[in-house]
């Protein structure tokens, strides 16, 4: 074990850290704080929750104590994948800089431009930033980057993940080529290997576990439920949060949609519970990380945006609702638990349609399905099948009304119903007295009304005319109608023999 004192910090970065608690340093940073001091760039490969912040943060605030910021023109460069990532080294920074008189500006979205172009035209020291706000910024021109001497990019193979790397190289190529950087990463993916080789002079490798490794503190469990339906997973879900003594926890989903609905569902049963993925604004997911860090959120429903980094030590369970997809995204999730040798649960619910994604996850942690497998009392976790149409009287094959299916789920013949002849032969219809058409010279006299005509039965006045019939009639004509017993003058005129 290394004490901080022996690392060649500075006696008031020393206090500082004292003050925070902390006095036995871990080995990424025992590795990578005294290199950074000589100035060296460093290649930290290290497991999630190793504390490779203050490895970077550290000896970053001794390097820059000796100096004076200039307006628009920062000294050191973080660069995060992530907003609540960067929130976490801004907080980090102004707990390890007591006493300095450095100052800093946190650069994300969903914040003013206004509020952070005032903190830029004071001057910073130290700027933490995402790369899509840091690039929005230096193409206003409120920004130069040709006085970084230190450049750090933490998390670098989220960055990849996330298609920031074109950014990346677009940042170097914007800074000094005789800056100092730091490249920490928890897998070293071909392309990041091939950015290392590219940005970094020379760099002292340091790695302290094997890629994707998970702590040895954390308890794994694989729960199987033999149904992929989202409703039974949710019950699942309940009854493993129901037995185990969950004191915080965050469950992970793999779509932004999925932990809406699983926080509702959570809340809908009882349980404290909150949503936080990308599409929240910034203010929203801020107050949430809080409230489940001071305690007062007990569940904490996120996507893969809170698996990296977030610096919350004391998380007791952690609940992958959904299996990842990516395998290194399973040893980021669960490393949320057990952090700084405290001890932690992590569960897995697995369906019948997860089993390609399982085998990866247990190549990369070595361990059997015999060995993580928890065995849940599945008979009592069954929730009534989802209410829909043709659903409410046993699911399939048990449809009543049109939907109705034999216990094969074949439909049963039904027996043709007689149908009418359309009409019936005109010998056999009897034919119906016609009112004679008026005579022509009766048109003047006023008609009788509608009502007072003789009306034909509701069979004949069904049936059909022909057409010639219909013509017929409508050339003859039976007079005007809708002037009521008087017929304007100007219908009566005969019509001109003169073509217009």
């Amino acid at each position: 074990m290394i004490e901080f004192a022996e690392l060649g910090l500075s006696s008031a970065t020393l206090q500082a850290v004292a003050d925070a608690g902390y006095h036995t340093a871990t080995p990424i940073q025992a590795g990578a704080i005294p290199a950074v001091l000589q100035r060296r760039d460093v290649l930290g490969i290290a497991q999630t929750g190793t504390g490779k912040t203050a490895a970077f943060t550290l000896p970053m605030i001794d390097r820059l104590a000796a100096g004076r910021a200039r307006a628009r023109m920062p000294r050191a460069l973080v660069i995060e994948p992530t907003r609540e990532l960067a929130d976490q080294v801004s907080e980090a920074f102004e707990k390890y800089s007591k006493g300095q008189k450095l100052s800093w500006a946190l650069l994300i979205g969903g914040v003013s431009f206004s509020d952070q172009e005032t903190k830029l035209d004071r001057g910073v020291d130290v700027l933490i930033a995402t790369p899509g706000r840091l690039l929005d910024h230096f193409e206003r021109g409120r920004l130069l980057l040709t006085g970084v001497q230190m450049l750090v990019v933490d998390e670098a193979d989220r960055m990849l993940d996330m298609g920031f790397i074109p950014d990346l190289e677009r940042i170097f190529k914007l800074t000094p080529p005789g800056k100092q950087t730091l490249f920490f990463s928890a897998t070293m993916p071909p392309e990041i290997t091939r950015l290392t080789k590219q940005f970094l002079n020379d760099p002292l490798r340091i790695e302290v576990a094997k890629p994707a490794t998970t702590a040895e503190t954390i308890a794994q469990n694989l729960v199987r439920i033999p149904s992929s339906d989202p409703k039974a997973k949710r019950a699942a879900l309940r009854a493993l949060i129901g037995r185990a003594d969950v004191k915080n926890g965050i469950v992970f989903c793999n779509r932004k949609s999925e932990v809406d609905i699983v926080a509702k569902s959570l809340r809908k049963h009882g349980l404290d519970a909150s949503p936080i993925h990308g599409d929240l604004d910034q203010q929203t997911r801020m107050r949430t990380l809080d409230a489940f860090r001071t305690g007062e959120l007990k569940l904490l429903v996120a996507s893969d945006v809170a698996a990296r980094g977030l610096d919350i030590p004391d998380v007791s369970h952690i609940f992958n609702y959904d299996v990842p997809h990516h395998a290194d995204d399973y040893v980021h999730r669960i490393g949320r638990t057990g952090r700084a040798g405290r001890s932690g649960q992590a569960f897995m619910i697995v369906t019948p349609a997860d089993g390609r994604n399982l085998e990866k996850i247990l190549k990369l942690i070595g361990k059997t399905p015999d060995e993580i497998t928890l065995d849940l009392d599945w008979a009592n976790l069954k929730d009534e099948p989802r209410s829909g149409r043709g659903r409410e009287r046993g699911g399939r094959g048990e449809r009543s009304g049109r939907g109705e299916r034999t216990p094969g789920g074949e439909r049963p013949e039904r027996p043709r119903r007689e149908r009418r002849p359309r009409s019936e032969p005109e010998a056999a219809r009897p034919e119906a007295p016609r009112p004679a058409p008026p005579e022509p010279e009766a048109v003047n006299p006023p008609e009788p009304r509608a009502a007072e005509r003789e009306r034909p039965s509701g069979r004949e006045r069904n049936r059909p005319e022909p057409r010639g019939e219909r013509r017929e009639r409508r050339d003859e004509g039976d007079g005007v109608v809708g002037f009521g017993g008087d017929v304007p003058a100007f219908l009566q005129r005969p019509p001109s023999s003169r073509r217009s």
